[in-house]
């Protein structure tokens, strides 16, 4: 996973057919998508459940580029290894999910995985102050965290570049997770972003017997985010 600041679309699984992720995150790849982003919840930390390392495990072979697994999960250590084994490239935790994110980050490069920290809307940009030589993904919540298709909060770019100025020039994405769509996503990458999960502004229209509108949509997002 060599690293670049250039738009780089990760559709989230969330919002794709269930019961056919395989094929789904084969067909979003082969329309365009550059990471295929795992949204794993635990019912929780966030008020739902999803999937658990057992689905990494088992998309990981239909997934060619990166696996990008963000743990809305508490407590996120005794985990780690698992997900790491199922093959996750980039695992994500949040900072407000316990209370030594620094040793879960040290335990995420540990496992063999890049380290992503992840931060709700009301958590601030300097929560991750210390953090900056541990990670290599900062993920900025644009929703509260635990379901797909919520509105964008736009409160949120402004600290996507207080993020920015603060990373200078070290090697670290800053992704969006949450209302990423051709009207929102302008905004984060004008501000730092380069990273855009998107569920359903991606797989919206299309399935894996008519994938053509992933494509569309996954090409609406990067032009509009180039604009």
């Amino acid at each position: 996973m060599s690293f670049d600041r250039s738009i780089k679309i990760a559709p989230s699984i969330l919002a794709a057919d269930f019961a056919n992720f395989g094929a789904e995150c084969a067909a979003v790849e082969a329309q365009g998508a550059d990471w295929i982003h795992v949204d794993v919840m635990d019912g929780h930390f966030v008020p739902n459940i999803t999937f658990g390392p057992a689905t990494c495990a088992a998309i990981r072979p239909h997934i060619k580029g990166v696996m990008d697994v963000h743990l809305m999960i508490a407590p996120v250590d005794p985990y780690i290894d698992a997900f790491a084994q199922a093959g996750a490239d980039v695992i994500t935790a949040h900072v407000e999910a316990g209370p030594h994110i620094h040793r879960t980050l040290q335990a995420i490069r540990g496992a063999g995985a890049k380290a992503g920290v992840a931060l709700n809307p009301g958590t601030p940009a300097e929560a991750v102050d210390y953090l900056l030589d541990m990670v290599d993904l900062i993920c900025v919540m644009t929703v509260n965290p635990g379901f797909g298709g919520q509105k964008f909060i736009h409160s949120q770019v402004e600290k996507v570049r207080t993020l920015r100025q603060m990373i200078g020039d070290r090697p670290i994405h800053i992704e969006i997770d949450g209302g990423v769509d051709p009207t929102t996503a302008p905004l984060v990458a004008a501000a730092g972003a380069d990273v855009l999960v998107a569920g359903s502004a991606v797989f919206k229209g299309g399935s894996v017997s008519d994938p053509s509108p992933y494509g569309d949509n996954i090409r609406a997002i990067r032009a509009a985010a180039a604009s």
